[in-house]
Parts: structure tokens; C-alpha cells; sequence
């Protein structure tokens, strides 16, 4: 069945690691996307009885080409089209400018060169656009179909020094929220599952802490605590469930999911206010 394909960008190490093993502890058949052809060895250990059902793949999302070879090899491993697709993939701060990540004086937006900006724009966005259209039309045709997208909270979108990552996942918020509206009643939802705070993954994990030493700021949200609203988005429990955002770290086990959504793209126009 399609609901037991999926596909995670980003899947091979980090957050999208965390969610190709939930996802295939459920049963799942998942081709995880990295671009560091040793991950893959290393998700093929840490999936263990599930490996038979994970395909690590090496590709650049940002080329269109490849993004169709993805397709091709899931098809041709699965033997259909994918119900799941989880855009996670994407270039962060630590790439922009590693050395000037969260200082006091950040690099500002003249300053940052254009084989930068194209490639977080073509990484956090382009690709994940890519992606989604080809999924879309094998999820129409079946009458089911999730598409998760991983953004970033509103104060990272527009903080000073944050472009062009903050750009690129404001981008993809408002996607989010069109896409939903567009995909409204086929079956097919759209939503999008964050963090909600600094991740402890490789780069991120270092700077965070060495400015949490200095300031209070909250804890390191876990890839771990990704799984749990993210089975959740992709269950059958949330067909009702279209343009939404859900943050990892305001996620708790014992209460009903449906009272932590948020409007997709909510963080760019908040009329009427959120709890």
C-alpha cells in the first residue's frame, strides 16, 4: 500500500535519521536521502532487523535529475509510489557562516556570497518543492497521501543574521500552507513538524551549548522527540488533520494531538493569537 512507502530528505543523519527509524519501526518502508555516502553504511547498522525494509540513497535534491532518480529507485525497491514524503533536508547556519554562527555580530545579508544564497534557497526550498510535486500526483491517484515539511520557529525566520536560512524556511512555511489549501479534500494533507527549539544535532548541537553557558536559553530538543508527532501526522488518527504545525518540544504523550496544532504559517501572520 502507498501508506507504507515513504521518503525522508535528510534522513541519514540528524532529525531525518530519528524519523527513517520511527517510521520503519512502524512497519514502514523508507528510502532515507542523504549526501554523505558513508551515512548510509551507518543507517544500514542503526535500522538492524529493519534493514531489509530501509534504502539509503546518495543524491543532490537540489538537482531536479536526481530528485527523479529518487522516485525511480524507490519505485523500482517498493514496488510503489510513496504515500510519506518528509521534507527535512536542508543547509543551516553552521554552513552559512560556521564561524559567526550566534555571535554578537552576525554576518549580515550584503555580506554573504552568492553560491551561499543559491544554495540554501535550492536546498531548503527549491528541493523540497521539487520533491513534493513529484510525490503529489502517485498520492492523488490513491487517494491518500502526507507530505511533512520541517521549517524553523518565527524568531529564527527573521532574527538579524539569519538569512538566507530564515528566508529559505519562511519560504517553505508559506508553501506549507498553500499546498494544504490546494491538496484540501483529495486525501492528501499537508503539515509541518518542527523542533520548536535548537536541535542537538552535529554543528548545532556544539554552538547551542556553548551559548547556553552563557545565557539562558531552553535545552537541546532531542532527534528522538521528532518520532512521536511525526507518526502521528502520518497516521490515519490525522486524516482531518490538513496545514498544520507541530513542535516537538511542546508535544506530551497524554494529551489529545489535535489540541497542540497550529495553522501552517501562523508564525508569519498570527491574527487572533495561540496558546
Amino acid at each position: 500500500m502507498t501508506e507504507t512507502i515513504a521518503i525522508v530528505t535528510g534522513g541519514l543523519r540528524g532529525l531525518g535519521r530519528a524519523m527513517t527509524l520511527g517510521l520503519l519501526g512502524q512497519g514502514r518502508r523508507v528510502a532515507a536521502v542523504g549526501h554523505i555516502a558513508g551515512d548510509a553504511d551507518e543507517m544500514r547498522a542503526l535500522a538492524g532487523e529493519h534493514a531489509s525494509r530501509l534504502l539509503p540513497l546518495v543524491a543532490d535534491l537540489r538537482d531536479p535529475a536526481q530528485c527523479d532518480r529518487v522516485f525511480a529507485m524507490t519505485r523500482a525497491a517498493f514496488g510503489g509510489d510513496p504515500g510519506i514524503l518528509v521534507n527535512n533536508a536542508g543547509l543551516t547556519f553552521t554552513f552559512i557562516d560556521p564561524a559567526r554562527f550566534r555571535r554578537e555580530t552576525p554576518q549580515r545579508f550584503w555580506e554573504t556570497g552568492d553560491d551561499i544564497i543559491q544554495a540554501v534557497m535550492d536546498t531548503n526550498f527549491v528541493a523540497a518543492d521539487q520533491m513534493a510535486r513529484r510525490a503529489v500526483p502517485g498520492m492523488l491517484k490513491a487517494g491518500w497521501g502526507r507530505i511533512v515539511n520541517v521549517t524553523t520557529k518565527l524568531d529564527t525566520m527573521n532574527r538579524i543574521g539569519s538569512d538566507p536560512y530564515g528566508p529559505s524556511k519562511a519560504a517553505l512555511e508559506m508553501a506549507s500552507e498553500i499546498w494544504a489549501k490546494e491538496l484540501a479534500g483529495t486525501g492528501v494533507n499537508v503539515n509541518i513538524v518542527n523542533p520548536g527549539a535548537g536541535a542537538n544535532t552535529p554543528g548545532m548541537a556544539d554552538e547551542m551549548r556553548a551559548r547556553s553557558a552563557a545565557a539562558a536559553v531552553p535545552l537541546l530538543v532531542e532527534p528522538d522527540d521528532m518520532v512521536a508527532p511525526l507518526l502521528f501526522v502520518v497516521s490515519r488518527a490525522a486524516d482531518a488533520v490538513n496545514g498544520f504545525r507541530f513542535d516537538a518540544n511542546n508535544w506530551f504523550a497524554d494529551r489529545d494531538p489535535k489540541t497542540l496544532t497550529r495553522p501552517a504559517g501562523f508564525v508569519l501572520h498570527p491574527e487572533g493569537g495561540w496558546n
